[in-house]
């Protein structure tokens, strides 16, 4: 997903970052064929088989038909060219097609995986909170940490990590309590507060 200006699907973010709305898959390109922007998007191939949109669509329709339980998603948000942070894990709850822009496209509605209750216990209600942080903050974030592990210089595996945790009410909308840490300084901390 990505929510940054000239991103090319038009994700959006709700409820204080509880609810993605994520725009489905286009079609691949072809090598003289229109603008994959220009099509439909689409459920099944000629084939029949099911695309990532359709097999997106049956899941959703699963779920709220009670058929089954709903099916959880790992969201990663593009930041820039080369640059993706793990977003949480989200569930698959709702899917359909509307017409934006003179052509049918899929959206696909996804919630945060998490106890609702534990939130509402552990969130301090004067500290502004979401759980996603916005994409402004992992760049400031980014470069004032200057893409690497504040702990080890390391530039790789990196993950934006909240100095006071998001579930001890630790705020994702401001650079302040966000950091960059490799994966071995992020597991080695999890949510202790340093």
């Amino acid at each position: 997903m990505s929510i940054r200006r000239g991103a090319p699907y038009a994700d959006r973010i709700e409820e204080n970052g509880r609810v993605l709305i994520y725009e489905g898959h286009d079609v691949p390109r072809t090598k003289d064929g229109p603008s994959p922007k220009l099509r439909d998007q689409v459920a099944t191939l000629e084939s029949g088989r099911l695309t990532q949109n359709g097999l997106f669509l049956r899941a959703a329709a699963d779920y709220k038909s009670g058929k089954e339980s709903a099916e959880p998603v790992r969201v990663y948000e593009k930041i820039r060219e080369g640059i993706w942070t793990f977003a949480g894990e989200f569930l698959l709850v709702d899917g359909w097609q509307e017409v934006e822009g003179g052509r049918k496209v899929f959206k696909f509605k996804l919630t945060v995986n998490f106890d609702e209750a534990d939130w509402a216990q552990n969130t301090p209600t004067d500290l502004p909170t979401g759980r996603l942080i916005p994409t402004d903050v992992k760049r400031e974030v980014w470069k004032r940490d200057k893409g690497r592990c504040v702990k080890c210089g390391k530039k790789d595996n990196l993950h934006f990590d909240h100095d006071i945790p998001y579930s001890k009410g630790g705020s994702s909308l401001v650079a302040e309590n966000i950091q960059l840490l490799c994966a071995r300084h992020n597991l080695a901390k999890s949510d202790q507060i340093e």
